[in-house]
């Protein structure tokens, strides 16, 4: 029941930040395809899971949301907001590492993997950003081995 409910909340949250994303304009034209495209394609993504989420047939019913389920939402949501805080000073390699590797601990993920899928998380995707998709990301601590 409260996965619907979510759900629709969510929905609504995407159609709402969607209207506000398509006003989105650049003084000057430093990407062909505008700076509404990346957040009117996550929230689009995001509607799609939404969606499917409110109308989706339930096949087992949903288990009730207990005490440990609560606290890994909370230190789920504390994760990321660290994540957010962190970016700039630490860089995105290592807060980006930091944050895969604290989410798989959280989902139950072993130590050893957690700590190797976090750094290659946070390597590789420096590496598609940067390299690839030319979007200039923040070195923080790494900045001394620029030079």
């Amino acid at each position: 029941m409260y996965v619907r409910v979510f759900a629709a909340a969510w929905l609504l949250a995407c159609a709402g930040l969607a209207l506000l994303a398509w006003g989105f304009e650049a003084p000057f034209a430093y990407d062909p395809v505008g700076p509404r495209a990346y957040p009117l394609l996550l929230l689009a993504l995001m509607g799609c899971g939404a969606l499917w989420l409110l109308l989706k047939r339930d096949e087992a019913p949903t288990p009730p949301l207990d005490r440990g389920m609560a606290l890994r939402a909370v230190l789920c949501v504390l994760a990321l907001l660290a994540y957010a805080l962190l970016f700039e000073t630490l860089g995105f390699v290592i807060a980006t590492a930091l944050a895969g590797f604290a989410l798989g601990l959280l989902f139950n993920g072993r130590l050893w993997p957690s700590v190797i899928s976090g750094a290659l998380l946070g390597v590789l995707l420096y590496g598609l950003f940067d390299y690839l998709l030319d979007v200039p990301l923040p070195l923080g601590l790494l900045r001394l081995l620029e030079s």
